[in-house]
């Protein structure tokens, strides 16, 4: 695929980027310019590592080619990057991040937030109905945030939220109260309990020999375990909810259902 890819690569080919810091873990790339062919669309979507320090300046070259059409975003910049559109769609107004960006006709850039709808259609399609359960989630970041509200406007019973920066987590806890006040919303602690999901939105479990995010050693064997980490596909926690028999939900689930969704945002039409 990859060959044939590179072949029709040419002078009127449409760019697209994904950008974050690190960027080798993205399966973006593979999974967009695989729809990109099939919808026989002349585009390719390339990747690029921008440190944090580097990121004003780098959209601001980025958004300057004019044959770039488009921007996915990923870690640690979902929610920096909303500094750098000049229109936010409903979802990225309510979560304060994005995981995209496109340029309008006008010229304008437009961003948007589809992670929270990609995770529960990944749930749904993999038969795990959130409504109604009880969740626990580590992660307030920007992809943190997106799947707390996707999975609050779901109809989750209840949601347990924690993450290492006490202000994003306690910030977020009132976020969702406020936005959902029929959720039962409080901060969690790292040994989750009386749950029926658990699902990791950090970036734990990236780098070889991450401690995992919170343990899974008191909880009942049926609580589903999720991830939302890409490469590697099982991470650390994923594989120890398998080592003692849970039913676990992989990062990928989130991309293939929201890959769609956002190539449809870009303004990409099947031939």
């Amino acid at each position: 695929m990859t060959s044939a890819l590179n072949a029709a690569v040419g002078g009127d080919t449409r760019l697209f980027a994904i950008v974050g810091d690190p960027i080798a873990q993205a399966r973006s790339p593979l999974v967009f310019n695989a729809i990109f062919q099939r919808m026989g669309v002349n585009a390719v979507l390339v990747p690029m590592q921008i440190p944090a320090a580097s990121l004003e300046t780098a959209i601001a070259g980025l958004k300057r080619i004019a044959n770039l059409d488009g921007i996915v975003v990923t870690v640690p910049h979902k929610i920096a990057m909303t500094s750098w559109v000049d229109r936010l769609l409903p979802i990225a107004q309510k979560v304060g991040a994005i995981n995209c960006m496109r340029r309008a006709e006008s010229g304008e850039w437009i961003g948007e937030m589809y992670d929270g709808e990609g995770f529960t259609r990944g749930l749904r399609k993999q038969g795990h109905e959130p409504r109604g359960m009880a969740v626990f989630q580590a992660g307030a970041g920007g992809a943190g945030k997106a799947l707390a509200h996707a999975l609050a406007s779901a109809g989750v019973k209840s949601l347990r939220l924690i993450d290492v920066d006490r202000a994003k987590q306690d910030a977020l806890v009132t976020e969702i109260a406020q936005a959902y006040p029929q959720v039962n919303v409080a901060a969690g602690d790292s040994q989750p309990a009386d749950v029926d999901m658990v699902v990791n939105a950090t970036p734990c479990g990236m780098a070889e020999g991450d401690a995992l995010p919170f343990s899974i050693e008191q909880l009942d064997r049926n609580v589903l375990v999720a991830d939302i980490i890409m490469k590697p596909e099982r991470t650390p926690l994923l594989r120890r909810a398998e080592e003692r028999g849970h039913r676990t939900h992989l990062g990928r689930h989130l991309l293939e259902n929201q890959a769609e969704i956002v190539a449809e945002f870009f303004g990409l039409k099947p031939m």
